[in-house]
């Protein structure tokens, strides 16, 4: 990069000093118009202006766009194996020992001796009492009376009879009824996408040759230094030709419809319906009658009376009277014995066994599943932008005042000199091709 500036350097200074060598020589090599008579000394410099120029780039914008591709993961599903295995357990048997222990047992024996203790003793003895009572006994007397008395007797009569009753009746009707339901119908529609299919081209540019000082004669046939260019060499660039193409991508969507059947339904009802019958009703009334009947009469009376009875009389006497009674009386004396009795006891083992038991393991297996990324796409489009650019000019001035030109005869003219360096021109823009805007 140094030595690039520095090359740089050397050749801008080059250049302006072939300018400054043109514009002392009276301009020869640039004013090959003027006659030899009318060069005379005049006094020249060099001087710059501005000129602009609008040029366009191609900017590229970045768009991003869905895209679907498809990939692979890894799902792991859960298996059961059996998987045995040998346990042990403890198992308990009862074995029974013999052992030898001496206890006391007691033995009772039983003795009877007199109590002798007197008792009082009730003794009843029964007498009669005469005794005398008046009492009043009822006495019944029956005799007949004549009663009249009001009967009603029922009399029972059928009569006819319209009865009026409502009645449903059941009626059966078909009916179309309208049944919505919803169904998803698919709906394909096409999105535009636009895509550069652009390719690079080879194109064939011609690079200017460099400056080089030479001895070059004027037509007033003095010998000076002209900076000439050498031939300029072709080489082939790459230039990229965007081809912007517009795609079309089916997108299909489900969308849901109201989907109405009629259908035929049966619908009972209940209509009410009147109806007059004739019903036969048993009416009774009742017959006023007067009946006269003789009806038992019962009078009573009470009676005095003289009434004599014996009650018997009970009378208690105590007696004392000895007795004589024999008591049990029973002594406890203890009796060594010697017994044998058999303890159990439990002796404990391990015991092998095989128990199957579920052990789970994960199984890897690869599944296809599609998602939507999106994919940076670079649209190009053209800016415009101005350069500005500074053009050297040389300005020669005679002595008669004339400052548009060294030579009379170029006057009319009016072409200022101009400089023998080759604007450089604006660098073409590198496009990016397709397959590396899809890496982004």
């Amino acid at each position: 990069m140094k030595k690039f500036i520095a090359g740089l350097a050397v050749f801008i200074t080059v250049v302006s000093a072939g300018e400054a060598f043109a514009a002392g020589l009276c301009g020869a090599c640039n004013y090959n118009c003027c006659p030899t008579v009318s060069c005379r000394p005049i006094s020249c410099y060099t001087t710059c202006k501005v000129q602009r120029q609008t040029c366009y780039r191609t900017v590229y914008d970045r768009v991003c766009e869905p895209q679907q591709y498809t990939a692979c993961r890894t799902v792991y599903d859960t298996v059961c194996e059996d998987v045995q295995e040998t346990c042990y357990r403890t198992e308990y048997q009862q074995m029974v020992r013999t052992e030898k222990y001496t206890v006391q047992r007691p033995v009772f024996e039983t003795s009877y001796r007199e109590h002798r203790y007197t008792v009082r003793k009730p003794v009843f003895e029964t007498s009669e009492q005469v005794r005398t009572y008046q009492v009043r006994r009822p006495v019944w007397e029956t005799s007949q009376r004549q009663v009249q008395r009001v009967v009603c007797r029922p009399v029972t009569e059928t009569i006819q009879r319209q009865v009026c009753r409502i009645v449903n009746r059941t009626v059966t009707e078909t009916v179309n009824q309208t049944r919505c339901y919803t169904v998803m119908r698919p709906v394909t529609t096409y999105r535009k996408v636009r895509r550069d299919c652009g390719r690079w081209v080879c194109q064939p540019v011609t690079l200017p040759g460099r400056l080089v000082p030479r001895r070059v004669c004027d037509p007033c046939g003095r010998v000076r230094i002209c900076m000439v260019r050498c031939p300029g060499i072709t080489v082939q660039r790459r230039v990229w030709c965007p081809n912007i193409v517009e795609q079309s991508i089916p997108v299909t969507r489900y969308v849901p419809q109201v989907v109405q059947q009629s259908c035929p339904v049966q619908v009972c009802r209940v209509v009410p319906e009147r109806i007059v019958e004739n019903v036969p009703v048993q009416v009774t009334r009742m017959h006023r009658e007067v009946v006269c009947e003789s009806v038992p009469v019962r009078v009573c009376r009470w009676v005095t009376e003289t009434k004599t009875e014996k009650i018997p009389v009970r009378t208690c006497k105590i007696v004392c009277e000895e007795k004589v009674c024999r008591i049990p009386v029973r002594t406890c004396k203890m009796v060594c014995e010697e017994k044998t009795r058999e303890i159990p006891y439990c002796v404990a083992k391990q015991v092998p066994y095989t128990v199957t038991r579920k052990v789970t393991r994960c199984v890897p297996r690869q599944e296809t599943y599609t998602c939507t990324r999106m994919v940076t796409k670079l649209v190009p489009r053209q800016v415009a932008y101005e350069v500005c650019k500074l053009v050297p000019v040389t300005v020669c001035s005679d002595p008669c005042g004339n400052t548009n030109g060294g030579c009379s005869s170029c006057q009319g003219s009016g072409n200022a000199h101009q400089s023998n360096r080759v604007a450089p021109s604006p660098k073409p823009p590198v496009p990016v091709p397709d397959n590396l805007e899809n890496a982004n």
